[in-house]
């Protein structure tokens, strides 16, 4: 049905309680492809029991981490069907490292909706606070529907993020596991495209892909690592566009510029003409905690 974007803007979509534990966020990691050296300190930071660091990302998945279903796209005035849905863009803020434990109250609205013509880009906000009213994070998605646009809304921002110009200060191999989107499956997402290869035939693919918040999340944890010594702490805000897809089996490119405050980054895949998967990628520090 067509976006009626007057009844949709601002409404307030849902408002979810819910909680999570340090196996939630062990099992995140593990999806990310924490652990791959057990050993290695720095990796079981992720991974310890009772008080693992949390990387912010686990907040894009928080509340959605116990689902078995497959998601529903289905507000006030917006009625989308699954197969027609891309990821856009993903946006997570934190005033403070997440717990490795605890509940929530998450409020969610539609905060924007853009005309593309022949598709649309619907923004979701989601905001979360702890039992106490503590903020705990602000997560913002924009979702490109195809066949949803051509309803006279404004287009919107520019979608271009170009990369700086000049080479990347560093650049990391980041392997996809073959079996890594079945494993992120756990962590709440299970849109079909992701695990069915019929599913994902009919939407124009090869073959399942990898969820894109996977990608992001295996980035955030790739530049915590390799550019803040794995501290968690270090990261107030981190956003992404998708750009393109990856499989599982890929081996991603990440081009990493260090720019003062902030980390940029753009995830490719070597071995298809370095096609893009991740652009616009930025990682905002925090700044020095007493």
């Amino acid at each position: 049905m067509p976006i009626d974007v007057d009844a949709a803007l601002g409404a307030e979509v849902r408002a979810v309680e819910f909680s999570w534990t340090p196996s939630d966020v062990q099992l995140y990691h593990l999806a990310l492809g924490a652990g791959a050296d057990p050993t290695n300190p720095r990796e079981l930071r992720y991974l310890i029991d009772r008080n693992p660091q949390v990387l912010p990302t686990f907040a894009c998945v928080a509340a959605s981490f116990h689902q078995v279903e497959p998601p529903k796209f289905s507000w006030p005035g917006v009625e989308i069907d699954l197969a027609a849905v891309l990821h856009a863009s993903e946006q997570v803020s934190v005033p403070a490292p997440l717990p490795p434990s605890g509940s929530a109250r998450v409020i969610s609205r539609i905060a924007e909706i853009w005309d593309k013509g022949k598709a649309a880009v619907v923004v979701l906000e989601n905001s979360a606070t702890a039992s106490d009213g503590t903020p705990l994070w602000t997560q913002r998605s924009s979702i490109f529907v195809r066949g949803e646009g051509g309803f006279g809304g404004s287009r919107g921002p520019s979608t271009s993020d170009p990369a700086p110009e000049r080479a990347p200060d560093l650049e990391i191999k980041l392997p996809v596991l073959p079996q890594q989107a079945l494993l992120y499956r756990l962590c709440g997402d299970r849109n079909p495209l992701h695990s069915d290869p019929e599913f994902a035939s009919a939407a124009g693919f090869p073959k399942p892909i990898l969820q894109g918040l996977c990608t992001y999340g295996m980035t955030c944890k790739a530049l915590v690592d390799a550019m803040l010594d794995a501290d968690v702490s270090s990261v107030c805000s981190y956003r992404a566009r998708f750009a393109g897809v990856a499989f599982p089996g890929d081996t991603l490119k990440v081009s990493v510029w260090n720019d003062d405050t902030r980390l940029l980054a753009s995830v490719t895949v070597p071995a298809r003409d370095d096609a893009p998967v991740l652009s616009g990628v930025e990682l905002l520090l925090a700044p020095q905690r007493p």
